[in-house]
C-alpha cells in the first residue's frame, strides 16, 4: 500500500460519512491561503473527534494547539448551547485566522482562543476556577507533550477523556536514538502515559491522507 492508496481510502470514507460543509471547507482553504502548515486533522479524523466528544457528553473542552481552527470547529459542534471550549495557540497569525474561521462557523459564543505559549496559558487557566474539563485534545508542539500531559491530568477529573494526536511520527517513535526532538517528546509522553496510574490508555496507528501516524486516548480513572 502507498500514500496514494491511503489518501484514496480517506476520500472514500469522507465522501460516505462526512457531509459537505461550507464552514469546514472555508476553514481549510483560509488556512491554506494564509500559508499555515497543513497539520490539521483530516475530515474523517475531525468527525471522530466530534463523535468522541458526543459520546463523552462533553460540556467543557480544552484544546492545546488551535492552528486554523479546523479541529476546534469539529469539537465545538459537539457542545451544548451552554458549553465552553478553550483553545490555546502560540502564534498570533494562526489565532487570528482561527477566530475568523470559528466566527464564520457561528461558534464564537462557544470558543475562547487564548493567545500565548500553552505552558504559559495553562497555569493561568488553572487559577481561573474552572471545573475540570470533560475532554482535552493535545495537538501542539510535540517536544512539550510530556508537560501537556501533566497539565491535562491537573485540569481533568475521573471520567475525563484525554486525546493526543501524532504519537507515531511515521513510525519514527520506535527509534530510541532519534535526534528529532518531536520524536523524543512523543517517546517521553508515551512512556509517561503508559506508566500513569490515574488513566487507562492505549494508542492506535493510523494511515490516511495525513500519512502514517496515530493517536493516543486515555480515560482518567482516578482523581489522585
Amino acid at each position: 500500500m502507498t500514500q496514494e492508496n491511503w489518501a484514496a481510502v480517506d476520500r472514500y470514507i469522507t465522501d460516505l460519512f462526512v457531509q459537505p460543509d461550507l464552514a469546514l471547507d472555508t476553514a481549510l482553504q483560509t488556512a491554506a491561503d494564509a500559508g499555515l502548515p497543513p497539520h490539521n486533522v483530516s475530515p474523517n479524523q475531525g468527525k471522530l473527534l466530534l463523535l468522541l466528544a458526543q459520546i463523552q457528553k462533553a460540556h467543557t473542552i480544552l484544546e492545546i494547539g488551535t492552528l486554523g481552527g479546523y479541529s476546534t470547529i469539529w469539537l465545538a459542534r459537539s457542545l451544548p448551547a451552554d458549553g465552553r471550549l478553550i483553545s490555546l495557540e502560540a502564534n498570533p497569525k494562526h489565532a487570528e485566522i482561527a477566530r475568523s474561521n470559528i466566527a464564520h462557523a457561528g461558534l464564537s459564543n462557544l470558543v475562547d482562543i487564548r493567545l500565548g505559549r500553552a505552558l504559559d496559558t495553562l497555569p493561568q487557566i488553572a487559577t481561573e476556577g474552572h471545573d475540570p474539563f470533560d475532554l482535552i485534545f493535545i495537538d501542539a508542539d510535540k517536544p512539550s507533550n510530556p508537560d501537556y500531559l501533566a497539565w491535562a491530568l491537573k485540569l481533568s477529573r475521573r471520567g475525563s477523556l484525554i486525546i493526543a494526536d501524532n504519537v507515531v511520527r511515521n513510525g519514527a517513535v520506535v527509534d530510541a536514538a532519534s535526534s528529532d526532538s518531536s520524536v523524543q517528546g512523543i517517546r517521553r509522553f508515551n512512556k509517561l502515559l503508559a506508566a500513569e496510574p490515574r488513566v487507562s490508555a492505549t494508542e492506535i496507528q493510523t494511515v490516511g491522507s495525513k500519512g502514517y501516524d496515530g493517536f493516543a486516548i486515555a480515560l482518567v480513572t482516578s482523581d489522585s
